[in-house]
């Protein structure tokens, strides 16, 4: 990542960051559950396309759903559930920062994803 401390040069950082290391700004918090379910010790891991989030900040606070997409170029998911009305009364779904959410089903459909839990366990 970035050695400096001054504010700037991270804002700059994370602004004209790679995808590879935008990746890392998407990591959620798991709930105490999922982590003794998992078997894990770990703080947070990413989120993913399919993952169950429960909402911890702003107006949609306690609210929870599926991740419908991630957006890495904006640091934001989308969670199905949480919409808003337009002008035009059409529903839309609203973004939410990954940091404000936090991980209370993980979906482990892929392969690697799995392998990379399995991986994590063994570091213990």
């Amino acid at each position: 990542m970035i050695r400096s401390a001054k504010p700037r040069k991270q804002r700059k950082f994370r602004f004209t960051a790679p995808n590879h290391a935008r990746q890392n700004f998407m990591n959620v918090h798991i709930s105490k559950e999922l982590s003794e379910k998992l078997g894990i010790k770990r703080r947070s891991i990413e989120a993913r396309k399919g993952d169950t989030v429960k909402v911890m900040a702003g107006d949609s606070k306690g609210k929870s759903g599926k991740i419908t997409d991630v957006n890495l170029k904006t640091g934001k998911i989308m969670v199905d559930g949480i919409v808003r009305k337009n002008s035009k009364n059409k529903e839309l779904q609203i973004a939410i920062y990954a940091s404000n959410t936090y991980l209370t089903d993980i979906d482990l459909s892929d392969k690697l994803r799995k392998a990379e839990i399995e991986g994590i366990k063994a570091k213990k």
